[in-house]
């Protein structure tokens, strides 16, 4: 070989491929070329070694999802195991729905106390802030992450209250209507059985409700706490004003509530249904997921028909709680608030109510079904088809 001519090593050293073998390292980690320590090579990224991470990654979570649904189904065949079977409309039947509402009302009304407090204060003084974010800016660094979630403790208790009596009492009325009516009836005219069920439950959830949300709405709407916590909130208005201060935003509640679980419950049930005669196939032929999912979808959708039809109602809750003087009469603070906001304040805050509550609905109605789901229960949807309700649904 000519003396000018490059060796064969000097070219594998010029056109190195990461994928040409290379000679081996002796067992002192020296290259077989070299008197110096091989170095490691860095390998170079080829689309074929992100496609395999993104591989190897739904592979693990598809592995984690399998021991995640194995696990939830061991817990669900223990606690069916436990309560024994459940028949439709029996008393353990309604405790279960009275528990799953108490789970899906009052969890996740807790997790959005962030948007309800600068809801309420923005109600309650509409200059105090610009938009939600200076809002929450200017509570944070004030007060902190504790600032933000203040009125979560009067939230809780008073939603898993409210989510008890409104979901196992709305079961209890849609039977007991449904029954008084007769299958043929109950399904022509099922939007208003939905309608009276769900008015007679809120009816009764909001008494539960009133005394803490009245507590929440103080804490939420004084730029200073002037409570310690839930209790010792309930006991300063006792002290000062008797029971009266605590139900004093009763009338506003049932306005804001009734409609809006009126709205909630109809419009959920009539999209459930409306999704499945839209689906191929019958609601039994879909698994957990899927149902769950279609519960969340008509959820959201209903919950943003819900803020509407409920907005100047929840505004009139928060200044009545906030600014009625004591032994005002209802009508005349009304009267007073209204002039002082006019028809276009009743709608302050309208915007962030409806992502608000429409992912708190959609929310609700997934843990709500879920939760039946995992007591061997069926989901939420529309009154049991019968010989009668068939026979009426081709007239």
């Amino acid at each position: 070989m000519s003396k000018n001519q490059p060796s064969q090593e000097t070219l594998r050293g010029l056109f190195y491929s990461p994928l040409a073998s290379r000679p081996a390292d002796d067992a002192t980690g020296q290259s077989a070329h070299s008197q110096e320590p091989a170095l490691p090579r860095k390998r170079m990224g080829t689309s074929f070694d992100y496609y395999s991470i993104i591989d190897d990654a739904k592979k693990e979570a598809k592995k984690l999802g399998e021991e995640a649904a194995h696990e939830l189904e061991k817990a669900s065949a223990k606690a069916q195991s436990a309560t024994g079977t459940i028949a439709l409309y029996s008393p353990k039947y309604y405790a279960a729905c009275t528990f799953g509402g108490t789970l899906a009302c009052g969890l996740t009304h807790t997790a959005v106390t962030p948007l309800d407090l600068v809801k309420v204060r923005r109600q309650v003084d509409p200059g105090l802030y610009k938009s939600n974010i200076q809002g929450w800016s200017m509570i944070y660094r004030k007060e902190g992450l504790r600032g933000i979630f203040t009125g979560w403790g009067p939230t809780f208790f008073g939603y898993s209250a409210q989510g008890a009596f409104k979901y196992g009492w709305y079961e209890f009325f849609k039977k007991t209507y449904s029954d008084l009516a007769g299958p043929e009836a109950a399904y022509k005219h099922k939007t208003w059985l939905y309608l009276s069920a769900s008015a007679s439950a809120e009816f009764l959830a909001d008494i539960a409700l009133c005394p803490f949300e009245a507590v929440k709405v103080r804490m939420q709407g004084a730029l200073q706490n002037p409570y310690r916590g839930t209790f010792h909130g309930i006991s300063s208005v006792l002290a000062k004003e008797g029971s009266a201060g605590l139900y004093k935003g009763l009338y506003p509640l049932w306005g804001r509530q009734i409609p809006y679980t009126m709205m909630k419950f109809a419009s959920f049930e009539t999209i459930v249904e409306m999704i499945y005669d839209r689906l191929p196939g019958q609601k039994n032929d879909y698994g957990k997921a899927a149902q769950t999912g279609v519960s969340f979808t008509a959820g959201y959708l209903a919950g943003i028909l819900c803020a509407i039809v409920s907005h100047p109602a929840d505004v009139m809750v928060s200044k009545l709680n906030a600014n009625r003087e004591p032994g005002e009469a209802f009508g005349a603070a009304m009267g007073r608030i209204y002039k002082d906001i006019g028809f276009m304040g009743l709608w302050n805050g309208l915007p962030v109510r409806i992502v608000m509550i429409g992912t708190l609905t959609g929310l609700q109605w997934m843990i709500y079904d879920y939760f039946k789901i995992f007591m061997g229960l069926p989901t939420t949807g529309g009154p049991a088809k019968t010989a009668q309700v068939e026979e009426a649904k081709l007239k």
